[in-house]
């Protein structure tokens, strides 16, 4: 039985980062997921969207301001994810299917409430500038399982994660992994993330 993984990248997009995180996954023939940041989908950054688009990767809701959304008024909450969604619609002309609160930070009203896959993910404490590149691969390598979602990030400032992804990709495929897409995972798992078996539930791992 195959092992699949999926890669996933939050914060984005940005000028600085994300095309250079893009040209490696062209480059390794790499497939990949973006949560984006509704505030920074721009004029400026528009075209890196698209390139995403036009490589086939999935596009995902990460809120409009990156702020902690159990914090927030359910009604202040949802307004963030429909201005979030306008931008991304317009762009791949569809609704978005996967949703990650910004820190992980849900409450049950969210869960109750928001009409998105909830997605988390294997994270290394990519954001943090003190995490080493060996530490961040060695995290990702001791959490990788079949179906896991590992949580990078494409931060303006993370050359690191550029620096540490193709040699992430080489050992994944090394131990037996088939990166997808995490619109692929869930259907080779056989859960629809647009199903009624997904409300209430959120997903780091698809088993």
């Amino acid at each position: 039985m195959e092992k699949l993984i999926a890669i996933t990248f939050d914060d984005g997009p940005n000028v600085q980062i994300t095309p250079k995180v893009l040209d490696i996954l062209e480059e390794y023939e790499a497939p990949a997921s973006f949560f984006l940041v509704g505030e920074q989908i721009t004029e400026e950054t528009i075209p890196i969207v698209q390139r995403e688009i036009d490589m086939g990767f999935d596009i995902g809701n990460h809120s409009f301001t990156h702020g902690h959304m159990d914090q927030m008024p359910i009604e202040e909450t949802l307004d963030e994810l429909r201005r979030t969604e306008e931008r991304i619609k317009a762009l791949t002309g569809k609704d978005s299917v996967f949703f990650r609160p910004p820190f992980f930070d849900y409450n049950d009203e969210m869960l109750e409430k928001v009409d998105f896959c909830f997605i988390t993910g294997q994270a290394c404490e990519d954001w943090d500038p003190e995490v080493t590149r060996q530490q961040r691969i060695e995290k990702i390598m001791t959490q990788a399982c079949d179906g896991a979602i590992v949580l990078l990030h494409d931060l303006h400032y993370n050359d690191i994660t550029v620096s540490l992804l193709g040699e992430v990709i080489d050992r994944l495929r090394d131990e037996g992994y088939r990166l997808v897409t995490l619109t692929e995972l869930f259907a080779n798992k056989g859960v629809n993330p647009k199903g009624a078996e997904v409300r209430g539930k959120v997903y780091e791992v698809v088993p």
